[in-house]
């Protein structure tokens, strides 16, 4: 099972195996998304492996995973509260489901298609405050009723690509399309995300796209193909209107057939980027007929506006909508990056006399948006370009790396690197800190059973089983 399910799936999802402890192990990951994206796929996986097992025979997990501060260790080994905390929370997990604390779950509560149970106030084992959690019920969709109504804003489902070309050796490549743009589509802020499971389930179904939107409660749905042609490969995608059924975009791409996963990763890519911009614009369109618009309906009415270009009436324009909207809700976290990138904006092209000024009140939006998301990718990448515009390269660089592991597709994090001045050789030569603290989130598994640990770049999964077989 090790072999064949543990590490696989914490390697597909970025983690780092830290040590092994006979029935157990921890791991770091890059995300308390990726922590819990490994969690919920090998708790799907067990479900399958049970089906048909008689109970008594079956290995099952609890799953338990905590945000907060860790100590690494000289030997790489990571301590604290936090690691603590996850092992406790694996404890009051239900054997098949997952145990989130408050602050783990308030990074990924949007994004989940999972039932969700507040367990309350908890109090741990050796932990000095109750901690809040959480249960997610793997294998139990929520209920479509109820979103059904209300569907969210930036919601959106990713039908399967059809294969036009009906080989069988392009399915993988299909299938990987698909699954790449629900995970990094799911990494745009504010957006809420059908999760790929139910996603398949419509795979080579003709449905109506109207109901479906109903039935999921999704504003959006993303549908399109895969063709191969000798040596080139098509792909089609197109974004509709789930409400009205109406075509909001499409865009062809045609290349010709080299590595397989690189142009995987690039059609990915351009597909993310474009489809953001889309639904931001599609979002605006409807705050405009709003009659008492919200925080969110006005910050994506900025957004659109600073897309439109980097000139100084755009960008006031843009600032005016942020400033309304945090007036509305003062800890709206996309509203201070979207005021943090106006003011960065402004100062990058030297739209103002006093840069110094603009860059400081970027970057005190940027430490507040960060307090609030630890793991914001957009948030670091614009922490990182203020740096370097305000002369501290090597921290701006250190930020936009950063950003780049929570989010691939921040294609400008590479320009800013790579177009970054030079570091000091004082810089460079700083020893690197071989042990000390560092913001962490923390899974922890087990099996029934079983826990895993997590850190926030960051997962740390910790499995113990019970049973015969060893993993």
């Amino acid at each position: 099972m090790r072999s064949d399910l543990i590490d696989p799936t914490i390697a597909v999802h970025k983690g780092r195996v830290v040590k092994r402890t006979g029935d157990g192990a921890l791991v770091e990951f890059s995300s308390v998304v990726d922590a819990v994206r490994c969690a919920i796929e090998i708790q799907n996986s067990m479900v399958d492996r049970n089906a048909g097992v008689p109970p008594d025979r079956r290995i099952e997990f609890r799953i338990g995973i905590h945000l907060g501060d860790v100590v690494e260790e000289s030997d790489g080994d990571l301590m604290g509260d936090s690691v603590n905390i996850a092992a406790r929370l694996e404890g009051i997990a239900r054997p098949g489901a997952i145990c989130l604390s408050e602050d783990a779950y308030r990074q990924v509560k949007a994004r989940l298609d999972l039932v969700v149970g507040d367990l309350g106030e908890q109090s741990l084992k050796s932990i000095a405050e109750p901690v809040r959690a959480y249960s997610l019920e793997v294998g139990k969709p929520v209920q479509t009723e109820v979103r059904a109504a209300t569907p969210a804003r930036l919601s959106i489902v990713f039908l399967p690509f059809a294969n036009l070309g009906g080989d069988p050796e392009q399915e993988y490549f299909v299938d990987g399309v698909t699954e790449s743009l629900t995970t990094d589509l799911s990494r745009i802020g504010g957006s809420f995300v059908i999760g790929r499971h139910t996603a398949f389930s419509f795979k080579g179904k003709s449905v109506d796209l109207r109901q479906l939107g109903h039935e999921l409660g999704v504003r959006y749905v993303l549908e399109g193909s895969v063709q191969r042609g000798g040596s080139r490969m098509r792909v089609n995608v197109q974004l509709i209107d789930a409400e009205t059924g109406n075509h909001l975009w499409a865009e062809r791409f045609d290349k010709p057939v080299a590595d397989l996963f690189d142009m995987q990763d690039e059609i990915v890519s351009r597909i993310a980027n474009t489809l953001n911009a889309q639904l931001i614009a599609a979002e605006a369109r409807r705050a405009e007929l709003a009659p008492n618009p919200g925080s969110m309906d006005l910050y994506f009415q900025g957004m659109a506006c600073a897309n439109r270009g980097a000139n100084p009436e755009y960008m006031a324009h843009a600032r005016s909508y942020y400033e309304r909207a945090l007036a509305l809700d003062p800890n709206n976290v996309e509203v201070l990056v979207g005021l943090a990138l106006s003011d960065a904006s402004i100062a990058a092209w030297f739209m103002t006399d006093d840069r110094a000024s603009r860059l400081a009140m970027a970057e005190a939006a940027l430490t507040r948006v960060l307090s609030l998301a630890p793991d914001h990718a957009m948030g670091h990448y614009l922490l990182g370009t203020v740096q370097i515009s305000s002369n501290r390269a090597a921290q701006g660089i250190a930020e936009c790396e950063l950003a780049l592991s929570l989010d691939r597709n921040l294609a400008a994090a590479h320009g800013y690197i790579s177009g970054s001045p030079s570091i000091s050789p004082a810089t460079a030569s700083k020893p690197r800190l071989i042990s000390g603290m560092h913001y962490a989130s923390v899974l922890a598994i087990r099996t029934y059973i079983s826990g895993v640990l997590c850190r926030p770049r960051q997962i740390c999964p910790r499995f113990r089983r019970r049973g015969r077989r060893a993993f």
